[in-house]
């Protein structure tokens, strides 16, 4: 199972919301760049990003600060955050990340995430974003009337390289994260997931671990590595079997 330090970022800076609440941001460090090294150093692997700011405009507002991510990360780059255009994901793909995470596009553009997953094969993640079960869109601000496990079924044929849930609810707040929804979402849909939200410790990590046969890929984890309430090292460790 693969462990994702999150950075997200606002105005340039790395920062994790409370219940995806732009008004509700804690500062973790000034130089995006420096924290994705530090993370490298702890044995990161892999990083989520996400330009918080991109979310809600619907492109991006962070370049500067994910291209220095990129120059200074040696592992793989998961980015989201208004990415809604064939030259948005194929910029960003030209640049060196890795994966790109669809969100909002996918709810109301399904075929422009159908189109971009073949021109770009594992190349995209689709964001389930769920608010009281239901999907919510434009950097959270909007929550729909659809299931997120009908979301997530419409792209299991569309070539997708997995599905990111996660809990709004939680996200932020270290209250643990929802592993029955997030098992159930992996056992009805055939795409691997990546958990997200309210992860708050080592024994998150451990539980969803458990589950990696189970069609979970991977965790996010934000605010409890920024507060030094999960240890990274040990994190990738136990995800890894050792």
């Amino acid at each position: 199972m693969i462990v994702f330090p999150a950075i997200d970022l606002k105005q340039g800076k790395v920062v994790r919301l409370a219940e995806g609440d732009m008004a509700r941001a804690t500062v973790y460090a000034a130089d995006p760049a420096a924290q994705a090294l530090a993370f490298a150093d702890q044995g990161a692997r892999h990083l989520h990003v996400v330009d918080l700011d991109g979310a809600f405009a619907g492109e991006s507002r962070n370049r500067a600060a994910v291209e220095a991510i990129l120059a200074s990360f040696p592992g793989h780059v998961q980015l989201g955050g208004g990415i809604r255009t064939p030259e948005a994901v194929e910029g960003w793909f030209d640049l060196g990340v890795a994966r790109v995470v669809i969100g909002t596009a996918a709810l109301t553009g399904p075929g422009f995430v159908r189109d971009i997953a073949r021109a770009f094969p594992g190349g995209i993640v689709v964001a389930v974003d769920a608010k009281d079960g239901m999907v919510a869109t434009q950097g959270w601000a909007e929550v729909s009337d659809v299931p997120a496990h009908d979301l997530a079924r419409r792209f299991e044929d569309a070539g997708v390289s997995a599905l990111l849930f996660t809990d709004i609810g939680r996200d932020g707040m270290l209250t643990g994260c929802n592993i029955d929804a997030t098992l159930d979402l992996a056992r009805r849909t055939s795409l691997p997931v990546i958990a997200s939200g309210g992860v708050k410790g080592l024994d998150d990590i451990r539980i969803l671990s458990l589950h990696a046969r189970e069609g979970i890929e991977g965790v996010i984890c934000g605010r409890a590595l920024f507060e030094g309430r999960l240890d990274l090292a040990a994190a990738l460790a136990m995800a890894a079997g050792e």
